[in-house]
């Protein structure tokens, strides 16, 4: 699996375009569906908070929300103009809230084991080198 580490901004980019990818991708595959939008949604958020850089971990939890938002707002809405496409960007946030805190929990679990695991790296007693 490739480790690339990015910033906070990068990781909120990364997740804003994945998100808008994955929304493209189920409005051909799946009729718009927001069910499988939702469930593609947990992977990226476990991949944007694996990714993330360890100075910018807390980032993570905070931008994943924004870009499922960020990702829903073409499959939900309607053609009936710019208060439609508002109305069913509210509809489709609080109809699927359940993957929306689901995929936030993930990244922000993932995001406190790896915080945890780097203060356990630090405070392991260094090594004397025998001399």
């Amino acid at each position: 699996m490739p480790r690339p580490r990015l910033t906070g901004l990068g990781g909120g980019l990364f997740a804003c375009v994945s998100m808008t990818l994955v929304a493209g991708l189920v409005w051909l595959l799946f009729d718009g569906s927001l069910f499988a939008y939702g469930l593609l949604f947990v992977p990226v958020a476990a991949a944007t908070a694996l990714w993330v850089r360890p100075a910018d971990l807390v980032t993570a939890p905070i931008a994943v929300p924004i870009a499922f938002a960020v990702g829903v707002w073409p499959i939900s809405g309607d053609s009936g103009g710019f208060g439609a496409q508002v109305m069913g960007l509210v509809s489709a946030l609080s109809l699927h809230a359940g993957w929306l805190y689901g995929g936030t929990l993930v990244a922000a679990l993932i995001a406190v084991v790896r915080k945890a695991v780097l203060i356990g790296r630090r405070r392991l007693p260094r090594r004397a080198s025998p001399s």
